[in-house]
């Protein structure tokens, strides 16, 4: 269920940053036009850490509505409180996601010994597929592989998004977890050495763009087809790095406005990419053939 391209959906906001949930609606019906293989919604991409619980469960909620079982949808709950954490993946779970996926506590920096009772916890108290996210240059918390193949021993605990950046950690964990863990990557520029590794697919930012392109890299891949994975992943390869400008999700939400799908509204503390680093957006996707 886990495997392919999943998108790590933005949020979209009104001019008055409220929440727009026509917008919402319209992304999930892009993003399963493109043949994205599932939806994550309220993740960093969603800008979980500015949403109310009221907002976060409503963006779930709604996210479960829209889709109506075409695609899995994996719900951001994580924070760094593990009570919080615990209350929002029940909610995602009653309203119908079919996993959680739950990032390291942030700003708190547990050991190994820490992060194995907050996994667990989530993992005892709630019947849903849970994926680990590890982000250490967000949360400045890391997660050891030797912990992770630990915690892959729980039935609810399935897989894990690889975002430290270092492609060992792919091969580790594939050779030191079960077969059926699924390694997820974290980071579009390394979906197709992850993958290489016996990596799954991945939890796309890139594929807020062009969902299609990020699909069919995974499709290509699990059919075989290398040649024509390895020519998906040079084509989106620039926007993997231009969407990475500044801090995600701000050059996501940019693209989305110069292609006229979204007003570009974000959140503060996040503010506005700077004129420069939006020439330089611009023009990737110029290049890409997405705006004129």
């Amino acid at each position: 269920m886990f495997e392919g391209s999943f998108v790590a959906l933005v949020t979209p906001f009104k001019d008055d940053e409220s929440l727009d949930e026509a917008k919402l609606k319209e992304l999930i019906e892009f993003q399963i036009d493109g043949g994205t293989h599932g939806i994550v919604p309220c993740g960093t991409t969603g800008e979980s850490p500015s949403l109310s619980e009221d907002e976060h469960d409503r963006v779930i909620e709604l996210t479960v509505e829209t889709v109506n079982g075409r695609v899995p949808i994996i719900a951001g709950t994580g924070s760094n409180s593990t009570a919080r954490t615990l209350r929002a993946t029940e909610h995602a779970a009653a309203a119908g996601a079919d996993a959680a996926l739950i990032v390291t506590p942030y700003y708190n920096k547990p050991n190994q010994q820490g992060l194995y009772a907050h996994y667990m916890k989530i993992a005892d108290s709630v019947d849903i597929p849970i994926i680990i996210y590890n982000v250490p240059g967000r949360c400045g918390t890391d997660i050891l592989s030797d912990t992770v193949a630990e915690l892959a021993e729980h039935p609810n605990i399935v897989g894990l998004k690889e975002a430290t950046g270092e492609l060992k950690r792919s091969s580790e964990l594939v050779s030191m977890c079960p077969d059926d863990f699924v390694v997820l990557s974290g980071d579009d520029i390394n979906t197709l050495p992850i993958l290489s590794v016996g990596g799954k697919g991945v939890i796309s930012v890139v594929a807020n763009v062009v969902p299609a392109d990020i699909a069919e890299t995974c499709n290509a891949f699990k059919a075989g087809n290398i040649e024509l994975a390895r020519k998906l992943h040079y084509k989106t390869m620039q926007l993997a790095v231009d969407l990475f400008i500044e801090t995600n999700p701000i050059p996501a939400k940019t693209a989305l406005m110069l292609m006229g799908k979204l007003n570009g509204k974000l959140r503060l503390p996040l503010a506005p990419l700077t004129p420069a680093n939006q020439e330089t957006l611009r023009q990737t996707l110029k290049d890409a053939g997405l705006i004129d």
